[in-house]
């Protein structure tokens, strides 16, 4: 039986920046609009992070059953290694993601935004069809167009939407940016099992691209969601302040070309969080120092 402990650890912890950071971004841009509502970010922040925690105990369940994790290099995983019953890890699974609902109901019903309900529960199904289901796709490539759509765009352009009514360009710059360093965490996870998902079949864009483009891609994703800030800068010359995440980029990156061992790419992964969370710090800073705090 999974102690305590090890069902923290199983929650994945350091994800969670990638959760917290579209709705710093999203409620900074709704600040910039004067529509700044605290409860209603609250409530959005629950929700990304429950999605989050509730992706985490599902990927770990779905892989688990299939023996991908058999031979993991990283994280402990509660079905893989054996700690926990695989219907107690899909079970916390389920709850996270009901309690993500029953929050973002909850939002929803604050901002009168109705159609948001079919958004949620789109973001529900997707996250259990990551690695969930007979045909998950995440086996098939597109685990990095689900972390871009839904921890990117949707959360932070939902999150603006929820307290502002509408959407602005710095909510969309903003989305794209967080987007791309989300995925890029996820290609650097991928990179990293790219022996063992090869071997069970898990045909992630890590292992479509090949492990040189793969890493590449990572750096890529980076320098273009920083450099996105520049097209703000014109009218939003704080927007600037954001370029100073870069010293923090240029170690991941560094790892990600060069280390050649698949350990040697976990603090990679710490590393891309912190540098998705200092990122919407400053995103967020920037747009309150133009606007005027």
């Amino acid at each position: 039986m999974a102690t305590a402990a090890q069902w923290i650890q199983g929650a994945r912890l350091r994800t969670l920046p990638a959760a917290i950071a579209p709705i710093l971004i999203g409620t900074a841009a709704a600040f910039e609009m004067d529509s700044f509502k605290p409860l209603n970010a609250i409530l959005a922040a629950l929700v990304a992070l429950l999605l989050q925690v509730g992706v985490n105990y599902a990927n770990d369940y779905s892989d688990g059953i299939r023996g991908t994790d058999d031979d993991r290099v990283g994280p402990m995983r509660l079905v893989g290694s054996g700690a926990a019953h695989p219907d107690h890890v899909k079970f916390a699974a389920f709850g996270a993601f009901g309690l993500a609902m029953l929050f973002g109901l909850v939002l929803v019903i604050l901002s009168q935004s109705w159609w948001l309900l079919l958004v949620g529960l789109g973001c529900v199904m997707a996250a259990w069809g990551y690695t969930g289901g007979k045909n998950p796709y995440g086996y098939l490539g597109l685990g990095d167009v689900f972390v871009f759509v839904f921890f990117g765009l949707v959360a932070t352009l939902g999150t603006t939407y929820t307290q502002a009514g509408q959407i602005s360009l710095p909510a969309v710059i903003g989305a794209i940016g967080t987007g791309l360093i989300a995925s890029a965490l996820l290609m650097a996870n991928n990179v990293r099992d790219i022996p063992t998902d090869t071997q069970a079949g898990k045909k992630t864009l890590a292992v479509r691209l090949g492990d040189r483009h793969a890493r590449e891609s990572y750096v890529l994703m980076l320098a273009v969601a920083v450099l996105l800030v520049l097209i703000l800068a014109p009218s939003r010359p704080w927007m600037l302040v954001v370029l100073l995440v870069i010293p923090a980029c240029l170690m991941p990156a560094w790892l990600m070309i060069n280390g050649r061992k698949r350990k040697s790419l976990i603090p990679v992964l710490q590393q891309t969080g912190l540098i998705n969370l200092a990122y919407s710090v400053l995103f967020a800073l920037g747009l309150g120092l133009s606007h005027g705090f």
